[in-house]
């Protein structure tokens, strides 16, 4: 029997949906609280590696992934010059195992939708509109209060809420996400036919010029700039303007981004809770509990193999213990914390211009140690 028979998760994102589905598939009756009044419809793209791919599949969504994604097990790497001159095609690293891409691109809400479906399939229950305002840990249970003046009680709470987690406020942890120095244009357009991987051009007006491949029409296009205040509204100019100095595919990309772009602009931005994730029988999983700059592409990732791991120490276990939330620790504090340093490492290195980094070196460490299961 798990250790838990009843236990609320508040965020129905990726991380929140990954742990419903695990239990309510283990017998847990579970809750999702969502703050937003209804299943969230738009969004940008998604880049996902093998680790991630792993989990996802674990998740018995892989068909459903792969049929929506676009995956690829290449890199290319080009020049930022006007032809978008090809200097290198590399062999992804493969995280998830040979018989995963190494990368799948896909629309946010497309994954999304497909974890709520699985997650209601499985028997959890999605309640929406459930903004936390009040929680309280009798030491046996964790009662929840929410703005439409409801209480529930459970077993065990999840805050699996995101950067600005209320959880994680609640329960008197007062780290926050600092920016790192650098923002990002992201827009969601239409694909060229000759875009079919990611491929990176560092320099130019940007540090980085990218694009991931998200569906058979579409694509996530990025440029990565000094932070700076900018507003969402002139997002087709500006990106126009800074993809101007690279070639390739960029040409028909800065044609398409008109108006009828989704474009949107955010500052890169990191924490870590750098100790146990659990207050008592609370806990953070995800970008409550870490985030970094998508440099790596390991946030979603991550959020996945926290409520993976977090699951099987729930459903295997007989009670609610210091030995599993130390084991909970353990198994995700180190590997979290790599993937935050290595995320920020490589934009320090491109703020401060160094040319002589070892970013071959640090990939391949970083991707040795992804290709073991969390």
């Amino acid at each position: 029997m798990a250790a838990v028979q009843n236990v609320g998760i508040v965020g129905a994102g990726a991380a929140g949906l990954t742990a419903a589905i695990l239990l309510s598939d283990a017998g847990v009756q579970v809750e999702v609280l969502e703050k937003a009044g209804a299943p969230q419809t738009l969004g940008s793209g998604i880049t996902l590696q093998g680790n991630a791919l792993r989990i996802l599949r674990q998740l018995g969504v892989w068909n459903e992934v792969e049929a929506k994604g676009y995956g690829f097990s290449t890199l290319g790497l080009r020049a930022p010059d006007p032809a978008g001159t090809v200097l290198a095609v590399l062999e992804d690293i493969r995280t998830g195992g040979d018989d995963l891409p190494a990368t799948l691109g896909m629309y946010r809400p497309d994954l999304t939708a497909i974890l709520r479906e699985r997650a209601e399939q499985a028997g959890a229950r999605i309640s929406y509109g459930k903004t936390v305002t009040d929680i309280t840990d009798d030491g046996d249970s964790v009662t929840v209060n929410t703005t439409d003046g409801s209480t529930a009680r459970y077993d065990l709470l999840i805050g699996a809420d995101g950067l600005h987690s209320a959880v994680r406020k609640a329960i008197g942890i007062d780290v926050e996400p600092a920016p790192t120095g650098m923002g990002i244009w992201r827009a969601f357009v239409e694909r060229p036919e000759d875009v079919v991987r990611t491929d990176l051009t560092y320099g130019g007006p940007c540090f980085i010029a990218g694009y991931c491949p998200t569906g058979p029409d579409t694509i996530y296009a990025y440029l990565v700039e000094k932070a700076q205040e900018r507003r969402h509204e002139d997002g087709p100019r500006i990106m126009a303007e800074l993809a101007a100095a690279y070639g390739g595919p960029w040409n028909e990309i800065r044609s398409n981004l008109d108006h009828s772009a989704r474009i949107n602009y955010t500052w890169f931005t990191t924490h870590l809770v750098d100790g146990p994730w659990n207050r008592g029988r609370i806990v953070i999983i995800g970008d409550a509990a870490h985030s970094c700059p998508p440099t790596v592409a390991q946030g979603a990732a991550m959020a996945l193999e926290d409520a993976a791991v977090l699951a099987e120490l729930l459903i295997n276990a007989d009670d609610v213990t210091e030995t599993l939330w130390k084991e909970f620790t353990d198994r995700r504090l180190d590997r979290a914390n790599a993937v935050v340093k290595a995320s920020v490492q490589l934009g320090q290195w491109m703020l401060d211009g160094v040319r002589d980094a070892d970013v071959p070196g640090l990939m391949h460490s970083l991707s040795t140690m992804l290709k073991e299961p969390a």
